[in-house]
């Protein structure tokens, strides 16, 4: 299990593909990581990645969806 405590603020996301996702804002409680709206494949928006899709974490937080399917998927802020 990997520990959640380990992702920082402006950490990059990336898919299991090694493509780019976004930027982390923060954790949002135990089970969401909130993307910055700043960053350029966000538009302008910010979005919910489930913390149970984290793959690894290290200088970055992989994902174990592709970087596709994780933007199909995530959630936007409302």
């Amino acid at each position: 299990m990997n520990n959640l405590k380990d992702i920082r603020e402006h950490m990059k996301v990336v898919g299991s593909d090694g493509k780019h996702v976004g930027t982390v804002d923060h954790l949002e409680g135990t089970d969401k990581i909130k993307l910055t709206k700043t960053d350029p494949t966000a538009k302008g928006q910010h979005h919910f990645i489930p913390a149970t899709w984290v793959d690894h974490i290290d200088a970055a937080v992989h994902l174990t969806k592709s970087s596709g399917e994780a933007m199909q998927q995530w959630q936007t802020a409302a």
